[in-house]
């Protein structure tokens, strides 16, 4: 197809980790296909009478570890005037996070295709929104009540604790029946009842490993990235130390894609990382999901050229 613009929302590209970073991958695969690309950073956007503008920088990247972008001057322009727009952007998801949906939307209104859905990504938390699919999770409670953690810890004697809006693993605990510091870390997670937290039960398949399954248009790759933690921590996350492993998607595995695909395709949600350990989702990641660049090193699975033919044939669409 003709060559097309492409924005892209995403933390300052000079302080991300090149050889792992899933939206380098995607702009060196929208580049490759002679695609124009400009940089955001979240304080380039701006709203002017209801309209959408940014402050774009021409973007050209590389595959490279030390050189791997190369910006030209900023220069004021209409969102509306882009093709599409890639929000990656990393949480917190705070407030600044939802009233950059709110440009976005904007854009989205002008013709945009905006990836993803602005109003899924305020609307998906991305615990929270397993609810949706209680019957892929293992139990489950949002609760601020720290005498509701008690009663759960006390069921099934081994849990796990997280906060609602963190990532990458921060702020999560295990707790065992007996541990006298259960009382401390609801307080904390709950701000002593002010604010909600998830507890689950705990799923001891996690020492095999915490799969990442990328979705794709509301369809899985053929993989999932297994991220199995060191011996000294309880997480599934990268950024603490876990070690990736390529496998293949099970029975399980495609049951549970299969449940949550069409209500991530309904919300308009094009590229989604939802977290399967043993045989139950825990996480639908909506807003920066990671493990392009892992799936291609040790899977050979070209993740960013799958998710650019999904994208091309939806600009086509709209021609």
């Amino acid at each position: 197809m003709a060559n097309q613009r492409l924005g892209v929302v995403m933390d300052p590209i000079a302080g991300i980790a090149a050889a792992k970073d899933s939206t380098l991958a995607m702009l060196i695969e929208a580049q490759r296909r002679g695609h124009e690309l400009w940089y955001f950073e979240q304080g380039d956007l701006r709203l002017r009478n209801g309209v959408p503008l940014g402050t774009g920088r021409r973007l050209r990247v590389a595959d490279s570890k030390t050189d791997w972008y190369e910006l030209g001057s900023g220069r004021e322009m209409l969102l509306g005037e882009l093709d599409m727009l890639l929000m990656r952007k990393d949480p917190p998801f705070d407030t600044e996070y939802i009233y950059t949906t709110y440009i976005l939307e904007r854009a989205e209104q002008a013709g945009v295709l905006v990836l993803n859905r602005p109003a899924s990504l305020r609307d998906i938390n991305e615990k929270a929104f397993t609810a949706c699919f209680p019957q892929c999770c293992p139990d489950t409670l949002i609760t601020r009540s720290m005498a509701d953690m008690r009663a759960f810890l006390a069921e099934h004697r081994k849990i796990v604790v997280k906060p609602l809006d963190a990532m990458g693993g921060r702020s999560i605990f295990v707790l065992n029946q007996g541990d006298n510091n259960a009382n401390v870390i609801f307080e904390t997670l709950t701000d002593s009842g002010a604010r909600h937290a998830v507890t689950q039960r705990y799923i001891p398949e996690i020492l095999q490993g915490d799969k990442r399954i990328i979705m794709i248009d509301g369809k899985p790759v053929s993989h999932a990235l297994a991220r199995i933690p060191p011996p000294d921590d309880n997480r599934g996350n990268l950024v603490m130390g876990a070690q990736p492993e390529v496998r293949e998607l099970t029975d399980r595995d495609r049951w549970i894609c299969a449940e949550v695909g069409p209500e991530l395709r309904k919300r308009g949600v094009v590229f989604a990382g939802i977290d399967v350990i043993g045989d139950y989702l825990t996480e639908v990641n909506v807003t920066s999901p990671t493990g392009i660049r892992e799936l291609q090193k040790l899977g050979g699975l070209d993740v960013a050229r799958e998710l650019f033919d999904v994208i091309d044939r939806l600009l086509q669409s709209r021609a």
